[in-house]
């Protein structure tokens, strides 16, 4: 096949995956609606009971026990200073495996429900406004409209990373200290 050939048809793959979107599962917060890359998701379960860590900031619960890993569990409400609301049936919490500076962490999200998940083409995405002070704008994506409902796309790294990875931290470099 000549040089040519090869670039048309990488060129074709490459048409072929863009058309095709990224995955993102999208939660209910506040009755908006947020997306997750679908890829960073290990699991979606129940409100459980969780061991509180004291001395931790509002919005970090506290952990759970998941096949042997501790898990921060983190209530998305409190982070982005939504208020709090009675957890019922739809609570759930979102196990997401995040990218924190050299390793991987899992981390749970409570929302207060998992709506579905959307396939976003390029033509999906829309520029992130001025978001005003509960979300800052270093934690969205942008914006993906999927059938007729905007969704916040959110950079789950750059959450996890920000200001809970960096207080978890803190508190290991504090126990080891004391241990």
């Amino acid at each position: 096949m000549s040089t040519d050939a090869n670039n048309a048809a990488a060129d074709d793959e490459d048409n072929a995956l863009s058309s095709a979107g990224e995955q993102y599962l999208t939660f209910i917060l506040n009755d908006e609606h947020y997306g997750i890359d679908i890829l960073k998701v290990q699991s979606v379960q129940g409100w459980e009971r969780v061991t509180e860590v004291p001395n931790s900031p509002d919005y970090m619960l506290g952990v759970i026990n998941m096949r042997g890993d501790v898990v921060p569990i983190i209530d998305m409400r409190s982070r982005f200073e939504l208020g709090s609301i009675q957890f019922t049936e739809r609570t759930v919490v979102i196990i997401v495996k995040v990218d924190c500076r050299d390793h991987e962490r899992t981390v749970g999200l409570v929302v207060d429900a998992v709506s579905e998940v959307h396939n976003l083409r390029t033509e999906d995405y829309r520029d992130t406004p001025d978001l005003g002070s509960n979300i800052s704008s270093e934690y969205v994506k942008g914006l993906g409209l999927a059938d007729t409902q905007m969704v916040i796309l959110l950079d789950v790294d750059r959450l996890v990373a920000s200001g809970i990875m960096e207080m978890l931290s803190a508190e290991a470099r504090e126990a080891a200290r004391e241990g």
